[in-house]
């Protein structure tokens, strides 16, 4: 693996660190300021509003801009709010509408910042070393996203709001490591009409490998998810207390590393295609035994599991998406990309939490897994290429000559 690309991961690192710790920290201070737990809904939708607002652009720019570049002004940028967050917090009396305000900037940096995070990758790691480095970039974000709200609870107990302060720190130590990434060659900036700034989206409708791959995210995780309701299934269903919920919640992500890991160690996989229609049903199933279990490590081993098949999955998809999709296209493909992974967390959550209402969290989990396993077989008859997919390395698309671009180098 290139050396630049463990700088890239430094980055990585860091910016999983603040996002999960930004999301612990503000909603505690929030909560403890007003006790409204609107606030807290608020919170979420100020970051996720501007993914949907701006996609179009993010995309056009990660295309038309140096990506370098654009990730350095993305964390510097990041860095700034966050210090703004904390002058914020230590004004006598908080003013909501410029907290609000603020944490819709940082929405609108991570809008910026996820597809050029994505585009970057191949163009930092050969060809035939892509999906290890997918494998260990989804890895490094698992881990860090796991400690971030440990490491936020600790700081919030020890320095209250200067937490912002560390964070902000984190984000100037993701801003050197990205100094450190090579110089790239220039892509010749696309137009600025309508079809080009929505190209992205005419390609996902074009290409029925990488549609198939973004489509089956959205639904599979829309109809499986079940993070939302893992307190409900300790207090209700397990009948265990707080600190087993932290290891219940940890267990997917357990799962994923320890896979992350081990395919970032595996050389190239073969028979992609059957191996991803594999994962999916895999995570179907393990929501199946969750769902019905009443065992407290039977409910352990199916979250890893279904964190393990999860992973498995992303990395496939992930990857074919990078790979499938030509570098000068892969910006706006991402912004999409990110619209569907967006959606599908959200309103998974929504589904589950609203369905659990109605129907009780045990039937709710049954039938989304039930759901899951149904988008398994789904996808296999109406993606036929994803499932014949062999090598992901065959799908490498040859750029027109004229995107290639001048040899300049972009800082």
């Amino acid at each position: 693996m290139p050396v630049d690309f463990f700088a890239f991961l430094t980055a990585r690192a860091a910016v999983s660190l603040v996002t999960t710790m930004l999301s612990i920290a503000i909603g505690w201070h929030l909560y403890q300021n007003s006790g409204d737990p609107f606030d807290l809904a608020l919170v979420g939708l100020m970051q996720i509003m501007p993914i949907f607002l701006f996609f179009f652009v993010t995309g056009w720019a990660t295309d038309s801009l140096p990506r370098k570049a654009l990730l350095i002004i993305c964390t510097i940028t990041e860095a700034v709010i966050l210090i703004g967050i904390t002058m914020a917090m230590l004004a006598s009396d908080l003013n909501l509408t410029v907290i609000f305000a603020l944490l819709f900037a940082h929405g609108g940096v991570k809008a910026f910042y996820t597809p050029a995070q994505q585009a970057i990758i191949p163009n930092i790691v050969p060809p035939a070393m892509l999906s290890r480095a997918i494998a260990l970039n989804s890895t490094i974000g698992k881990i860090f996203a796991t400690a971030g709200p440990l490491l936020a609870g600790v700081l919030i107990t020890v320095i209250d709001v200067y937490t912002y302060l560390v964070a902000a720190g984190l984000m100037v130590i993701s801003t050197i490591a990205y100094l450190f990434l090579p110089k790239l060659t220039r892509l010749k900036p696309v137009g600025r009409s309508l079809d080009m700034v929505l190209g992205g989206v005419a390609y996902v409708r074009s290409n029925s490998i990488v549609l198939g791959a973004i489509a089956l995210d959205l639904f599979i995780v829309l109809m499986g998810s079940v993070v939302t309701l893992l307190p409900v299934y300790a207090a209700d269903i397990l009948n265990v207390g707080p600190e087993s919920l932290g290891v219940l919640r940890g267990m997917p992500a357990l799962g994923g590393v320890v896979v992350g890991l081990g395919l970032a160690a595996l050389p190239p996989m073969r028979r992609s295609g059957l191996c991803l229609f594999a994962a999916l049903l895999v995570f179907a199933a393990s929501i199946l035994v969750f769902a019905v279990s009443t065992i407290f490590w039977v409910s352990l081993v199916a979250l890893f599991v279904y964190g393990a098949a999860d992973m498995v999955s992303v990395n496939i998809r992930m990857t074919l998406i990078q790979l499938a999709t030509p570098d000068h296209l892969r910006g706006r493909v991402s912004a999409v990309n990110a619209i569907f992974i967006s959606s599908s967390n959200e309103m998974g959550d929504v589904r589950a939490g609203s369905a659990a209402a109605l129907l009780g969290p045990v039937t709710t989990v049954f039938i989304g897994g039930l759901a899951a396993v149904g988008v398994a077989i789904g996808g296999w008859y109406v993606f036929p290429k994803l499932r014949h997919l062999d090598r992901l390395a065959d799908l490498c698309p040859p750029d027109e000559p004229e995107r290639k671009g001048d040899k300049n180098d972009q800082q």
